[in-house]
């Protein structure tokens, strides 16, 4: 089964695909990650009420930060605004998807939905898998402000990691005239290697304090972790149906019934 379609239409089912996977990642955020974020939250407003408060003793009378303090969104508003963002962040990714498809269905034999299916697994590799587990996500207790340009380009130096690790992959298991599976052997050993050198270049980052809870820091990334993985999954399953609907209304309907001779 061909994959159906110019890159307009790819573009396209894309971004149908990527607004579905988006949605549906929100929801695992909203049901699965903001009790994580609300616990943290907490976490971190009872550590600042000591300094606050001893803070405010200082002040002359009728002088408040209260109105300082408050947030340019509320929680309820970011709660429901994540459906929006990861809307429409999952149609870029689901634009990108489309356009890396196109270009990737003239180097392969595979059927527009395994070829699909394929590359969203190979993109969750590079993108969320490779840079997670060097540097998973954090609550909004953790974490040292003045540090946050720093660990946001030590990210993008782990997906760009996570890319090469995905594109030496599947360079040796097409450079490789062997079996399927001798070839699926190098190709894991290449993205292992890749990865591990990477990881012992990259430094480390742990800002966790030692009091902060173990549990809530294990749910929180477990939920990061399930929201980013829900959406590559979708975006994958979602484009393979996609695709497998426009084959089969493309195919043409042919009549089998006899014709009297």
């Amino acid at each position: 089964m061909p994959l159906i379609g110019s890159l307009k239409t790819l573009l396209l089912r894309g971004l149908l695909a990527g607004l579905i996977a988006g949605l549906l990642a929100a929801t695992v955020g909203y049901f699965v990650g903001e009790p994580q974020v609300d616990a943290a939250i907490a976490i971190e407003e009872a550590a600042a009420a000591p300094a606050e408060h001893g803070h405010e003793a200082e002040q002359p009378q009728g002088h408040t930060h209260g109105d300082e303090d408050e947030p340019l969104v509320s929680r309820s508003g970011q709660k429901a605004g994540q459906f929006l963002a990861l809307g429409l962040a999952g149609m870029a990714f689901g634009a990108l998807f489309a356009s890396a498809v196109n270009v990737a269905r003239r180097f392969t034999n595979l059927s527009g939905p395994h070829l699909s299916l394929i590359s969203a697994v190979l993109a969750w590799a590079a993108i969320v898998a490779v840079p997670f587990f060097k540097y998973p996500a954090n609550p909004p207790a953790v974490g040292d402000p003045d540090t946050i340009n720093e660990r946001t380009w030590l990210w993008v130096a782990a997906v760009v990691l996570g890319l090469l690790a995905v594109a030496g992959a599947v360079a040796a298991y097409r450079a490789l005239a062997a079996s399927d599976t001798l070839r699926l052997v190098a190709a894991v050993g290449v993205f292992v290697v890749v990865t591990t050198v990477g990881y012992v270049l990259l430094p480390g980052v742990n800002e966790v304090a030692d009091d902060f809870p173990a549990t809530l820091l294990w749910n929180f990334r477990v939920a990061s972790l399930a929201e980013t993985t829900t959406l590559w999954v979708s975006l994958g399953l979602a484009f393979a149906a996609l695709t497998e609907f426009a084959s089969r209304r493309s195919t043409p309907v042919v009549d089998t019934v006899p014709t009297a001779g």
